[in-house]
């Protein structure tokens, strides 16, 4: 039986989910210990309002949770085509997991240490198994 290609896509969700209540602790902390009232902010503030004011490692988890709602929008839609079209080998599930266990990697280096280097590297290696996955969905879709 072949492994389910939606499970990986399951699981990237739920991590994006986990990054949001990253998001909120780190920030909700960072705010009280700079002072900031949130009932005296003015109306319509938003989180990107609050870069320069809260420490640059309160605000890479919210980066880190945009980034989960980019690219990884590419990777949903490949993964239902291929589930769509079926029969796909087991292969492919293991390159939808390494997907997966690079954007996690990917998150946790940008929430505590982000060095762009290691940081692109780890992007870029995502993004190679995104191309495979989606070159995989094409030949599935014209076969």
């Amino acid at each position: 039986m072949t492994p389910n290609i939606l499970a990986p896509g399951a699981v990237l969700i739920l991590w994006t989910l986990v990054m949001l209540v990253w998001v909120g602790v780190t920030r909700f902390r960072a705010l009280a210990k700079s002072g900031i009232d949130l009932k005296a902010a003015p109306p319509g503030g938003r989180g990107g309002d609050l870069e320069g004011i809260l420490p640059p490692i309160a605000n890479w988890k919210s980066h880190n949770y945009t980034h989960l709602l980019e690219q990884p929008t590419l990777f949903y839609a490949v993964i239902l085509i291929l589930h769509a079209v079926g029969g796909y080998p087991a292969y492919i599930v293991w390159i939808a997991w390494a997907y997966v266990a690079l954007r996690i990697v990917h998150s946790f280096w940008q929430a505590t240490v982000n060095r762009i280097p290691v940081r692109f590297a780890i992007f870029a290696a995502s993004t190679l198994c995104l191309l495979a996955l989606a070159l995989l969905a094409v030949i599935a879709t014209l076969g």
